[in-house]
C-alpha cells in the first residue's frame, strides 16, 4: 500500500535495485488510468510516469521514437535529469507540485531506447503542459 502511494503522488520515478532485494513489482499493482510503465525485469529498473495527457502527447505530439539516436536521448536526458533534480532540491524556489522528486538515472546504465525516448519526451511534456524551460 505504501507503494501505491507513492506511485500516486509522483510524476516520474526510476527505481533501481540490487539483485539480492526483493522487491514488490508495479505489475501486481493496478495502476491508475494513463499511467505509462516501462520495465525491464533483466535490468530491474522501472520508468512509471504517472501525469494526466502525458500518453496522449506521446501520440499526438512527440517526434517517433526512431527521429533521434539512442545516444542523443542519453545526453539529453543526463542534462535534464540534473536540472530536474536541482529544482526538486529547492522547493522554495520551484513549484513541488511539478518537481515533488528526485529521478535516478544513471548515464552508466544502457535504459534502451525506449526508456530514455519516454523520459526524454517526459520533460518536453512537462515543459509543454507547465510552460518550464529547462535550459
Amino acid at each position: 500500500m505504501r507503494n501505491l502511494i507513492y506511485y500516486l503522488t509522483i510524476g516520474l520515478f526510476i527505481i533501481g535495485c540490487a539483485s539480492s532485494i526483493k522487491t514488490t513489482t508495479t505489475k501486481d499493482i493496478q495502476l491508475p488510468d494513463g499511467a505509462v510503465r516501462i520495465a525491464n525485469e533483466e535490468l530491474e529498473y522501472e520508468l512509471i510516469i504517472i501525469d494526466i495527457g502525458f500518453e496522449t502527447y506521446l501520440a499526438t505530439i512527440a517526434k517517433p521514437e526512431s527521429y533521434y539516436s539512442q545516444e542523443y536521448y542519453e545526453l539529453k536526458n543526463k542534462l535534464y535529469v540534473f536540472e530536474w533534480n536541482v529544482r526538486a532540491r529547492n522547493p522554495l524556489r520551484y513549484n513541488n507540485a511539478i518537481y515533488e522528486n528526485e529521478i535516478n538515472y544513471d548515464s552508466a546504465i544502457d535504459y534502451g531506447l525506449e526508456v530514455n525516448y519516454k523520459l526524454f519526451n517526459y520533460f518536453k511534456f512537462v515543459e509543454h503542459k507547465y510552460k518550464q524551460r529547462f535550459y
